[in-house]
């Protein structure tokens, strides 16, 4: 079996790929993995900028989130406006945060 199809990518990620009133992604399943683990590794490369955001900066943990999605979304960006959604969540997730303010962000 090979590498690609080892990795899990979370139905929520997957999502992302999917068009309204289909039911599979609009790449390829090998598209979605690279888009995945891009996003993925994103987001455990942001932890210790957003704790030292908090700490150094003494900001909010809703603060931090949403200037790590503003730092996401500047041109030329490596994410689409999505996948940034997904790449704060899953930070928050990480961190152990709440991601309450993010809730209202389509991703």
């Amino acid at each position: 079996m090979s590498d690609e199809y080892q990795i899990e990518i979370p139905a929520s990620f997957m999502a992302l790929h999917v068009l309204p009133g289909r039911q599979k992604p609009s790449l390829p399943r090998d598209e979605v993995a690279a888009r995945y683990e891009l996003c993925e590794d994103m987001a455990q490369l942001l932890t210790e900028t957003a704790r030292n955001m908090e700490f150094s900066l003494g900001l909010a943990e809703s603060d931090v989130l949403t200037r790590c999605l503003q730092g996401l979304r500047v041109e030329p960006a490596v994410v689409s406006e999505a996948e940034s959604v997904w790449v704060v969540r899953r930070l928050a997730e990480l961190l152990g945060w709440s991601d309450e303010g993010l809730q209202d962000l389509q991703p």
